[in-house]
């Protein structure tokens, strides 16, 4: 992990107070729990595996000692959705207490593969759209989590975008065969008629066809860039967008952090603490047919500074004075 990078990770998860290793509490807990773990996208890129540790952390915190009291089972589809239905059922075989799915592709997959498993929803855009629950009151089933139901996500980065780059006319949206991209770029359609832009549709299917969307954005003239949120959006995203000398808004604030010129959303690290939240309620006895389905309540806008100046570009003042965060 690259020196910036780590520093960056400890600064993330400084916001939670680590117990090491709470072995007097782990002793209470002689039962040993199993917990399955479904990702779209690869464990091992840093901004997964970023939230993955901060939901690490929080079961530290909560008494779940790995190898002692937990057995965590972990499934990554490295970034073709095709492959979830198959690592489905080889959690479910695993007969595990609980299943965690991050992101709607990956809990369709688990919900065919299992009525009776608790399934806790990892940041998930739309569970009631994608028939997952009832209600975020009343989930109804045996899923419950974390919702990414959030106002107009598309329409706030294309807005975003146009105050830091009024010159962009052509902005690339990148996407995948996620379902849930559907509305966000309709969305972005929508926003970008208001503000006299073109929106360029470019789709990465896997982590490997990046690059060619990226030629693909080349050849269209895109000057600016919005990544739709999706599992499989990587660590090389804002790489390939400074290469690219592209500006790019993100639809979480972690991108910022990583590169990317502006990240706005919910923070990745938070929500994946409640979801070690979630296991523990479950763990306690908790029916997730009664447990309520969150929803995010804190936006957080990221600016990167040094981004910003490799690409020439002078942050508004205004926009500055919004920003939660600006990394210089």
């Amino acid at each position: 992990m690259p020196d910036m990078r780590r520093r960056d990770f400890i600064t993330l998860l400084g916001g939670a107070a680590v117990v090491w290793p709470l072995a007097a509490r782990a002793q209470q807990q002689t039962r040993v729990w199993r917990v399955g773990c479904l990702f779209a996208s690869s464990a091992l890129d840093f901004v997964v595996s970023t939230a993955f540790e901060a939901f690490r952390y929080k079961m530290r915190e909560l008494g779940y000692i790995e190898g002692h009291n937990l057995n965590l089972d972990v499934r990554t589809a490295e970034g073709d959705f095709l492959r979830l239905p198959g690592l489905a059922a080889e959690l479910v075989a695993l007969r595990p207490d609980l299943i965690i799915a991050t992101a709607t592709p990956a809990v369709s997959a688990v919900q065919r593969a299992t009525s009776s498993i608790p399934i806790v929803m990892g940041p998930t855009a739309d569970p009631i759209g994608s028939g997952f629950i009832k209600s975020l009151a009343k989930p109804g089933g045996n899923i419950t989590g974390l919702s990414l139901m959030a106002p107009d996500p598309s329409a706030k980065s294309l807005e975003f975008l146009n105050g830091l780059v009024p010159s962009a006319r052509r902005i690339g949206a990148l996407m995948s065969n996620n379902p849930v991209h559907t509305a966000l770029i309709n969305e972005a359609y929508v926003a970008a008629q208001s503000l006299g832009l073109t929106i360029v549709p470019v789709t990465a299917v896997r982590p490997s066809d990046l690059e060619d969307a990226f030629a693909t954005m080349a050849n269209e003239g895109c000057d600016g860039l919005v990544v739709l949120a999706d599992p499989r959006i990587t660590a090389r995203i804002p790489d390939l967008a400074a290469k690219a000398r592209l500006p790019a808004v993100y639809q979480f604030s972690e991108f910022a952090k990583f590169g990317g010129l502006v990240g706005y959303g919910p923070s990745l690290i938070g929500l994946w603490r409640r979801v070690a939240v979630y296991v523990d309620k479950i763990a306690k006895g908790a029916n997730p047919a009664e447990l309520p389905v969150e929803q995010p309540t804190k936006f957080e806008l990221a600016i990167n500074l040094r981004t910003a100046a490799a690409l020439g570009l002078e942050i508004p003042p205004t926009l500055l004075a919004r920003a939660d965060e600006v990394i210089e």
